[in-house]
């Protein structure tokens, strides 16, 4: 397992939209482990392929809560319900943090590491970290989604994703 640099916007792999996994090997483990010690290394709680610069639909997410860490392999997003707004960053925005809204809940069908497919349902933060790595899966940046920009005062307990 290595720790992956992350990719700074405005790198133009993260607005491009990402190819499909096909290959479920030991290759992608290595990088779905690699992506984890990233993540983890960086404070994220949530990275995305394009962010260490690869053009997969990959992602993984760690809110640190009972769900553990959410591998995310050619997701989709099934479902989305409600309305919650709050504070977001990206490891590839380093220090820039902005509120923006997003469904509180949110259902996604994936595949695991090992090509199983599974559906799993989240809300509240965890369906805010989901939804903005699959953003970045499709080449979309929070930054297109913030209504306001947050000032360093405003910023105590935000983690970026």
């Amino acid at each position: 397992m290595s720790i992956r640099k992350i990719v700074m916007h405005p790198a133009e792999i993260l607005e491009q939209i990402c190819r499909p996994v096909e290959k479920f090997d030991s290759s992608l483990a290595k990088i779905l482990d690699d992506m984890y010690d990233t993540m983890i290394e960086n404070d994220g709680v949530g990275l995305a392929a394009p962010q260490i610069g690869l053009n997969l639909r990959v992602a993984i997410v760690d809110v640190d809560d009972e769900s553990g860490t959410i591998e995310m392999i050619n997701p989709r997003i099934m479902k989305t319900a409600g309305e919650q707004t709050g504070p977001e960053g990206c490891l590839s925005f380093p220090d820039l943090f902005g509120e923006v809204t997003r469904p509180d809940f949110v259902m996604i069908e994936a595949l695991d590491r090992k090509g199983r497919r599974y559906s799993l349902e989240a809300e509240g933060f965890l369906a805010r970290a989901i939804q903005h790595e699959i953003d970045h899966l499709d080449g979309i940046l929070f930054t297109t989604k913030v209504t306001r920009y947050l000032k360093e005062d405003e910023l105590k307990g935000v983690e970026s994703e």
